[in-house]
């Protein structure tokens, strides 16, 4: 069946400024891989803006309305030491959320089983009422409490391997009933949170990974304490917040892992959705900020996708 790909042009042209790791070039090399040959039954869709519904499902109003304010009409505007704005920021963050949305709406009604939302800015660190890390609003989260809204389902899951942790999706889904968050990261590092487990809070999976780590220890920790948690859930719908800044060249991090470790997890994540979730994945782009490292990775992850 199909595997989908939602992307937009604004997200090219949300600017941070000379020399910020989050640049326009991370979705633009994504972008040429995923146009090369082998991934020619791709279905390309332009991703629509998400309605200020859908975000604020998971998001403050005011922050919502707050952040949109603050896009300036010329030059960049900095939201706090690492996130940046400019002009093509406010439609960029709407696209990259409504990409997750639109996917919800494809996979649900039965269009294709998996989707890939090549968007940015990024969103896991984004809380519901801060911008931090790099993302504005949280799309994976946005995500998926729209499939919870309009497909009346019981169980969804996010998995989030990204090199850092997410706070945002951790604070948004703390407690929720209905939505699990398991996360493999490198601990400590930004933004230091996901230590392990939280006392008296079961749908939040942390799996702390040690400096250096490679891609035999990273197998055997998502193997034993993420995935068990994971089929243990059960989840109707699965999300993935694919970051590749886990890789060994990443220059923002300490991890030893390589392209093939990413479709490894990918693969894993869908014998799951197989199993309880109609094999229903929808995967959006996180972190990576080795070009060369980011663009490999991605295209593992989303062979991955359509192999399976």
């Amino acid at each position: 069946m199909t595997t989908l790909l939602f992307t937009h042009e604004s997200c090219l042209q949300h600017d941070t400024g000379r020399g910020h790791p989050e640049s326009p070039d991370r979705l633009r090399v994504v972008l040429d891989r995923l146009r090369q040959s082998e991934f020619h039954a791709l279905e390309w869709r332009e991703a629509p803006r998400a309605t200020l519904e859908q975000i604020r499902r998971m998001h403050d109003a005011t922050y919502v309305d707050a952040v949109l304010a603050r896009i300036p009409k010329q030059g960049l505007t900095p939201l706090d030491g690492d996130t940046v704005v400019s002009p093509q920021s406010g439609e960029a963050a709407l696209r990259a959320a409504g990409a997750t949305c639109a996917a919800v709406d494809a996979v649900m009604k039965g269009e294709a089983r998996r989707a890939f939302c090549a968007v940015r800015p990024p969103g896991h660190h984004a809380e519901p009422d801060q911008a931090m890390g790099f993302c504005l609003f949280n799309n994976v989260a946005i995500g998926a409490a729209h499939a919870m809204a309009q497909y009346h389902l019981d169980r969804v899951a996010i998995i989030d391997f990204d090199v850092h942790h997410g706070n945002g999706t951790e604070a948004m889904l703390r407690g929720r009933r209905g939505y699990l968050y398991a996360s493999s990261h490198e601990h400590p590092l930004y933004p230091g949170t996901g230590s392990g487990p939280l006392p008296g809070v079961d749908n939040i999976i942390n799996v702390p990974l040690g400096r250096m780590t490679d891609s035999l220890e990273f197998r055997d920790r998502f193997r034993e304490d993420l995935l068990p948690a994971v089929r243990a859930f059960g989840p109707q719908l699965i999300f993935i917040s694919a970051g590749f800044d886990a890789h060994a060249n990443d220059p923002l991090a300490n991890l030893n892992l390589e392209a093939e470790d990413f479709a490894w997890a990918t693969t894993e994540l869908l014998d799951i959705a197989d199993r309880f979730a109609n094999g229903n994945v929808i995967s959006t782009l996180e972190g990576g900020y080795d070009l060369p490292a980011l663009a490999e990775s991605t295209a593992a992850h989303v062979r991955a996708l359509m192999d399976a």
